[in-house]
């Protein structure tokens, strides 16, 4: 980002991947940088249109098998927005993240390639998983996440890649973990959007864009909608699993 310019959040394939709300996410991004005077603007980059590689952010959302074949298809003939998408800061969620991945398999063991910019690979569950999610973040300062989920996906990450977070209710990744993160890739199943639900994330990717640390922002009734979001999922199971996890039940969410 150079001084001065207005801050480009790519929002990747709204045409193609916009089933759940999550070009949502863009719009999160570009007005908690205007609520702090930062000049934002959200650039759709839609199929047919030639993809800028040189947005500040990228985010990428979910659909159906359809739409995340072409996405996955269409990445793989755009090779200068792979090798952008490889340096950048990204959002994936759920087929965004499946997509950027080595390859996915689906229930009649048919696989696809992906656009292999994260080394994850995703297989069809047998069992879809559909409902609330609760995770602690594995980035300290982001605290408990929450999102819902609506995929068929089991993704396996490498060793040596640290997952976004641990779930404490719900399914994820399939592994008791959600999410991924590689590089400045940040990736996760959690629909919402996301960083309407999880302002804390929101303020970590746009604080990587634009290179500082960005001031805090007081937002009427945030922390009363997360704690409604949260209020039916205060089971003893997770409360456990959060104590376990070294997490205060009286963390900021």
């Amino acid at each position: 980002m150079s001084d001065g310019a207005a801050v480009a959040i790519g929002l990747l394939l709204p045409d193609v991947l916009g089933t759940y709300g999550d070009r949502g996410n863009a719009t999160v991004l570009a007005q908690r940088l205007r609520w702090r005077g930062i000049t934002a603007r959200v650039v759709p980059i839609r199929a047919e249109s030639r993809p800028p590689v040189s947005c500040d952010i990228y985010v990428i959302g979910g659909g159906e098998d359809a739409a995340q074949h072409f996405a996955a298809d269409w990445l793989r003939k755009h090779s200068r927005l792979r090798g952008a998408l490889g340096r950048s800061h990204v959002l994936a969620v759920c087929a965004g993240l499946q997509v950027l991945g080595l390859w996915t398999r689906d229930g009649r063991g048919r696989t696809r390639p992906g656009a292999e910019i994260l080394p994850v690979t995703t297989v069809a569950r047998g069992r879809r998983a559909v409902g609330e999610v609760v995770a602690g973040c594995r980035i300290p300062a982001v605290g408990l996440l929450t999102g819902f989920e609506n995929h068929a996906g089991r993704t396996t990450l490498p060793p040596e890649l640290t997952a976004l977070g641990d779930v404490l209710h719900g399914v994820g990744n399939g592994d008791s973990r959600d999410g991924v993160l590689c590089g400045g890739v940040v990736g996760t199943y959690l629909h919402g959007p996301v960083l309407a639900r999880n302002p804390a994330l929101a303020d970590l990717l746009l604080s990587r864009a634009v290179g500082a640390e960005l001031p805090p922002l007081a937002v009427a009734d945030q922390e009363a909608a997360r704690n409604a979001h949260l209020a039916a999922r205060r089971s003893r199971s997770w409360r456990r699993r959060l104590f376990r996890a070294g997490a205060s039940g009286s963390a900021a969410i």
